[in-house]
């Protein structure tokens, strides 16, 4: 079991003054059967009015509110979670194919799973991703085969490029010149699996780099992760990172869990003013060695 303390900065600077602000943040991690949250402080500066709320897929979430005039705003996130082991959980034996007709029931999952089935705001056609996966799509194979042929293929055949895209760069883009970032991958990995009738959901999350040997960790090095998660009927939510050709180990920390990136953006609004704006963001992700209780 390890625990991690997580810092996560956002700060906004205005070239005016803007009279009122209103901001949706998703910083706060999810706790389930791997990952603890034992505790979690959001500051922001100026002073903001914080009203907490919970999406359908159990994210929580704050809505801010800053009334009056401000040049900026920064707002700070901290969080220790703690990580068990994953649960092994016994493969598959059925086709992927069986699970285009599973039955439906009320089970929040089950209607969870529904919901990453089809097109999405960041994902709306899907039938652009069709032809990349469809040599994969043996139907002898199991779903975890199939989304680790998947994983794979992504890995092998994109180069990781963090000039080339941004949030909104569709995947047509990504898939026409083989490039792009783990939001990207995700994405691509989501609307392949879709586009076979099978659900698949995008995780925003954190995963610990090391600093080369010898050399100190820099702070605010770290930064945001994103990967996929596919569903099995018989195993639930199973989930794979791209980016790094692997299923998330005790280095990947989940945020937030939606249909896409839009579901799950850090920080996201509008202000009430005109002129430019500058963005950065710290993150900071550190490893806990003495046991948190």
């Amino acid at each position: 079991m390890t625990s991690y303390r997580i810092r996560h900065l956002t700060r906004y600077s205005y070239q005016y003054s803007v009279a009122n602000s209103y901001n949706l943040i998703c910083l706060q991690p999810v706790s389930d059967p791997v990952q603890q949250l034992c505790s979690f402080s959001l500051h922001t500066d100026p002073a903001a009015r914080l009203y907490p709320q919970q999406d359908w897929f159990g994210n929580h979430k704050h809505l801010l509110h800053l009334p009056h005039s401000h040049n900026g705003l920064c707002v700070v996130a901290e969080s220790v979670v703690r990580l068990s082991e994953p649960v092994l959980r016994k493969p598959s034996g059925q086709p992927w194919t069986a699970a285009l007709g599973f039955p439906q029931s009320s089970g929040q999952q089950s209607l969870q799973a529904e919901l990453c089935r089809k097109a999405s705001p960041m994902l709306p056609d899907l039938a652009v991703s069709q032809q990349f996966i469809q040599p994969l799509a043996d139907p002898g194979l199991t779903i975890a085969e199939l989304a680790c042929a998947l994983n794979e293929k992504i890995y092998q055949q994109f180069d990781y490029d963090p000039e080339f895209s941004t949030v909104v760069t569709p995947i047509s883009e990504v898939l026409h010149h083989k490039r792009g970032v783990c939001q990207d991958f995700a994405h691509l990995a989501i609307a392949c699996l879709r586009s076979l009738g099978l659900s698949a959901r995008y995780v925003s999350g954190y995963l610990e780099t090391e600093a080369p040997p010898g050399q100190p960790k820099l702070t605010g090095a770290d930064a945001s992760h994103a990967w996929f998660e596919v569903w099995c009927p018989e195993q639930g939510w199973l989930g794979f990172d791209p980016t790094n050709n692997m299923q998330p180990n005790g280095r990947h920390l989940v945020l937030a869990r939606g249909r896409d990136y839009s579901d799950v953006v850090p920080l996201k609004g509008l202000v009430l003013g005109h002129g430019d704006h500058q963005l950065s963001v710290e993150v900071d992700v550190m490893p806990i060695t003495a046991d948190f209780s």
